[in-house]
Order: structure tokens, then C-alpha cells, then sequence
């Protein structure tokens, strides 16, 4: 019943104890810190499809996990946490170590319950596990007095309810009026969200979009959705997307975006984003349905299901001038580098190239996050793993853990900077303790990059608070948590550790010098139009 979970716990010692007697049939993970065990579930969720768990005592215990369970919310990842609260009898006194948890998680939770009869148990944590599974994935939390895990209770045996895929909302109307849209599209282009990824439906996209021959861009949280090979696949939209993402939605005549929220990154200006397009929203969320954008339609329900009825409704359809136009925009406007000095995407490349791009990879939140998205071809979902909605520093590292323990054949790396992994590097301890062979690459330009660059780029370069030349040395601090560890200050160097790293078997640090100067090309001014992407060129 718990196949990822993370822990962390005090006031759970009835539950503990019962764990060591079940320990042949359940493996839990303690973590060095209530945060990790939530983004370690978290990442266990998004890199297997099920459901991640993690346990914490009460008080600052629960309090710690609030912001892994907000940035499963945000970016829609199901994850059951699990606190223990105080005695019933205690409960509402400002007790020792008492926190309102459910309270507090309300608005960051799909649901959420305080059970006070140990008779409602096993229905709460089935009702938990299903309704973080079902439509919209999501966390939910489960809080428990302790003398309620004190209670025996008879259990019988139930199967898990079969999660059924929603499709209760869509109109059979607005089906036939996409069909037209699409037939009489000359431009069109297909949007991808990390909705698509959580319905399952990667195949069910790639057969639409071969269908009716149109260019795909995806957002961060849609990475590998759609394989970032293909001919027909333009780069990450929004702030950081490519020039032919950017400038080729805005002269698209239908948008199809399926699974995304149109959040502020991606749209840029919302009143200028794709403003010659009739915009056909797909999403299993009616709640989304023009909250940040006014569409021309909207299919609502499982995209899985809407993609294959669509598919089935289609024939095959050519745009060769429009594609022909849109492969002339990527060639102008590549994504480039410079090659001869360390820098953050050619860490990204060199690490594609020695995975055969095979790798899960996790990354932090800055620029590291969108060299990891730029520069590495995703060709499979669920391969790369980051905090979209929340910007969560310090996701990685426990999340990298979560995904290792849930797909142990894969080659698991965390993508950080340096500000990121000050944040949780103290679970370095736990991938030692355990043994969990994941590589920690920190790209250390000694800055907050992000802030630094747009200190640099709006600010008349007064750099407040985001220079961070001290005296820490990773190397030291990993190797004393029990992480061997390189540091390394050219390509050549990153080569051989990383080399070294794949070779280790166990968990491992490179510790990567870069120019604090380095910026993420391409880039949208805030509240700018995507059309009004620029480059260093153009600075």
C-alpha cells in the first residue's frame, strides 16, 4: 500500500513500530528532513505514474512537508502525506507540538482528513490513494492523533477502485466544431502541457500531431511529452522558449493546447499571445478553462480520450509551406553556446550525450532548470522531473532520490545550482545512508543566477543579496555527509567526472565552476509579448 514512502517521525511511533515488524514487505526511507521526504514522494510520483508517500510527526514535523505538498499541488502530482496530530483529548489546547495541519494544507491539498475512529482508517487512506489518482492528480493528507494509532481495528482486504477517466464534460458539439477548425486550419500548432503526461496519453498526442502535420512546442512541465527529436517538435515556450516556439504560436491561426494551465511564463502578455489564432483548450480541469486566457473552445476531459477521438475523426492532413516555414525558423534561431569554456548548457549536452538521452533527469529551479530544459532531448514523459508551478528550490536532490528508488534501472541526475543545493544538500546524507546511487551535478557560478540576471538585465546591474562568494566548499561538505565528490572547471574535467560518476554505483557530487556572468538565451522581458523574444544578439 505504500510503494514510495519517505518518513519522518516522533509522535508516529506506533506507526514506526508496526513498520519494523512489517519491514520484509514495506521499505521506508528516512530522510534528513521533513521537506526532502515530500519531494522525494513527489518525485517517486512523477517518474512512476503512482502515487508517492510520506509520514511526519506532528507540529513542525507536518508544518516542514507544506511546501513539497504545495509544489505537488501546483504542478498536479498525487501524493498522500501522512501526519500524526496530538491525542484526540489534547487536540484544540495549543498542546505541545499541536499544529491545525489540516487547516493549513487546505488550500494546497485536493483533499484532505483528521481521522478520530481507527474503524475509519483503512477507508480514509483507500479514499486518499483514489482521490489522488483520479481526474486532476493532486496531494492529498491524512492526519492522525496518535492514541487513534494506538487502537486496533479488524481490516479486511480491498482492491484498489480502478481509476476511471473523465470524460463526463465533453461535448460531442464542440468535438465536431474542433474537427472543423482543424480541417480548415492553414497554420496550426499544438501546445503541450504536463496534463498530457499525468493522462498517459504521449502516444495518443504523437499520433494526433503526425496526423495533422503541425509544429509542437511544450511548456516545462510538458518535457517529453512529445519527443524532443522529432522534426516537428520547436523548443519550450514562454520566457525562456525558443525563438521558433515564440514567434511561430504568434503566427499560428489555431492554437491546440492540451494540458496546460497558460500560466504567466508561458503566455508572457496574455492580450498579445497568439493573437491571429482561435485557441482550442483540451483539459480534464473546467477550472482552467479561461482563467488566464479566453479560448475559442475548450474540450474538457481526459486528454487521452479527447486526443484518440479526435485522431479517429481526422484524416490525415499536409501543411508543407507552414512546416516548411517553421524548419527555416529553427534553423535561424538554434539555440547555441559557448563550447570552449564549462558552461551550463554544455554541462546539459555532455550529460545527454553520455545517457544516449536515456537518463531521468531532475533539476532545481533558475537557470540551471532551464539549461536542463533546453538542452537536453527529452524523448520520453516522466523523464524530466522539476518544480514548475511553485519554483520550489531545493526539489531536486529528494526528488532525484524518489525517482531513483521508483525506477532503480534508470541513470537518475539532479541538475542544480549552487543557491538551490544549500537549500536541502543535507539529504546528500540520506543517498549515503542508503546507498542510492544518484549524480548531484551543482553548476556553482557563486550567484542566485536567476536574480543575477535580471539584476544584470532591469536592474542596472545592482546585484542586492544574490552574490554568494563565501568560503563553502561542496567538495568538503559532500564528501563529510558521505558523497564522494570532484570539482571540476572545464569540459574536458566535466567529462571524466562524470565518467567517474556513472562508474561510482553509489551517489556522487561534481561540483562544476562557471562564469557568474552566464544568462539563459533565449528570453521575454516580464509582461512582454513572446513576440518580443530576444537574445544576446540582440542585447
Amino acid at each position: 500500500m505504500l510503494p514510495g514512502a519517505f518518513f519522518l517521525l516522533a509522535a508516529f511511533l506506533n506507526l514506526y513500530d508496526a513498520l519494523y515488524k512489517h519491514s520484509h514487505e514495506i521499505r521506508n526511507v528516512l530522510t534528513s528532513h521533513e521537506q526532502g521526504a515530500s519531494h522525494a514522494a513527489d518525485g517517486y510520483a512523477r517518474a512512476t505514474g503512482k502515487v508517492g508517500v510520506c509520514l511526519s510527526t506532528s507540529g513542525p514535523g507536518a508544518t516542514n512537508l507544506v511546501t513539497g505538498i504545495a509544489t505537488a499541488y501546483m504542478d498536479s502530482v498525487p501524493v498522500v502525506a501522512i501526519t500524526c496530530n496530538v491525542n484526540l483529548s489534547l487536540l484544540g489546547k495549543d498542546s505541545f507540538q499541536e499544529i491545525d495541519i489540516a487547516g493549513i494544507t487546505m488550500p494546497v491539498t485536493k483533499h484532505n482528513f483528521i481521522v478520530k475512529d481507527v474503524n475509519q482508517l483503512a477507508e480514509t487512506i483507500r479514499r486518499a490513494f483514489h482521490i489522488a489518482r483520479t481526474g486532476r492528480p493532486g496531494p492529498v493528507l491524512v492526519d492522525i492523533p496518535k492514541d487513534v494509532t494506538a487502537q486496533e481495528a479488524e481490516y479486511t482486504f480491498e482492491p484498489p477502485k480502478p481509476v476511471r477517466r473523465k470524460t463526463a464534460m465533453l461535448d460531442p458539439k464542440e468535438v465536431d466544431v474542433t474537427v472543423d477548425l482543424i480541417n480548415h486550419a492553414l497554420r496550426p500548432f499544438v501546445l503541450v502541457g504536463g496534463g498530457v503526461i499525468r493522462a498517459d496519453a504521449s502516444n495518443e498526442l504523437r499520433n494526433f500531431v503526425k496526423k495533422i502535420q503541425a509544429p509542437v512546442a511544450d511548456t516545462l512541465m510538458g518535457k517529453g511529452a512529445f519527443c524532443g527529436r522529432d522534426d516537428l517538435y520547436t523548443g519550450m515556450i514562454g520566457m525562456h522558449g525558443t525563438k521558433s516556439s515564440n514567434f511561430g504560436i504568434q503566427e499560428a491561426d489555431l492554437v491546440i493546447a492540451a494540458g496546460t494551465r497558460f500560466s504567466d511564463r508561458v503566455l508572457g502578455n496574455p492580450k498579445t499571445f497568439a493573437q491571429h489564432a482561435d485557441i482550442i483548450h483540451i483539459d480534464v480541469d473546467p477550472a482552467e478553462i479561461d482563467k488566464n486566457i479566453v479560448c475559442a473552445h475548450q474540450l474538457i476531459g481526459d486528454a487521452k480520450v479527447i486526443l484518440q477521438t479526435l485522431c479517429d475523426r481526422l484524416d490525415p492532413l499536409e501543411h508543407d509551406s507552414w512546416l516548411r516555414h517553421i524548419r527555416e525558423m529553427k534553423s535561424r534561431y538554434p539555440l547555441t553556446y559557448t563550447k570552449d569554456v564549462l558552461t551550463g548548457p554544455g554541462i546539459v549536452e555532455t550529460v545527454y550525450e553520455m545517457t544516449n538521452g536515456a537518463a531521468t533527469i531532475c533539476a532545481e529551479v533558475g537557470q540551471n532548470q532551464m539549461w536542463a530544459a533546453q538542452f537536453y532531448k527529452y524523448s520520453e514523459p516522466r523523464q524530466f522531473l522539476t518544480s514548475g508551478g511553485l519554483g520550489t528550490m531545493g526539489y531536486g536532490l529528494g526528488a532525484a532520490m524518489g525517482a531513483k528508488l521508483g525506477c532503480p534501472d534508470k541513470t537518475v541526475v539532479n541538475i542544480a545550482g549552487d543557491g538551490c543545493f544549500r537549500m536541502n544538500l543535507n539529504e546528500l546524507a540520506t543517498a549515503s545512508r542508503y546507498d542510492i546511487p544518484v549524480i548531484e551535478i551543482v553548476m556553482n557560478n557563486h550567484v542566485l543566477g536567476m536574480v543575477h540576471q535580471w539584476q544584470d538585465l532591469f536592474y542596472e546591474k545592482r546585484y542586492s543579496n544574490t552574490e554568494l562568494f563565501d568560503k563553502v566548499d561542496f567538495v568538503k561538505t559532500s564528501e563529510g555527509l558521505g558523497v564522494p565528490a570532484k570539482r571540476v572547471k572545464t569540459p574536458e574535467e566535466f567529462k571524466e567526472a562524470f565518467e567517474w560518476a556513472l562508474r561510482l554505483g553509489g551517489p556522487a557530487v561534481i561540483d562544476c565552476i562557471i562564469d557568474p556572468e552566464e544568462k539563459v538565451w533565449p528570453m521575454v522581458a516580464p509582461g512582454a509579448s513572446i513576440s518580443e523574444t530576444f537574445s544576446q544578439e540582440d542585447v
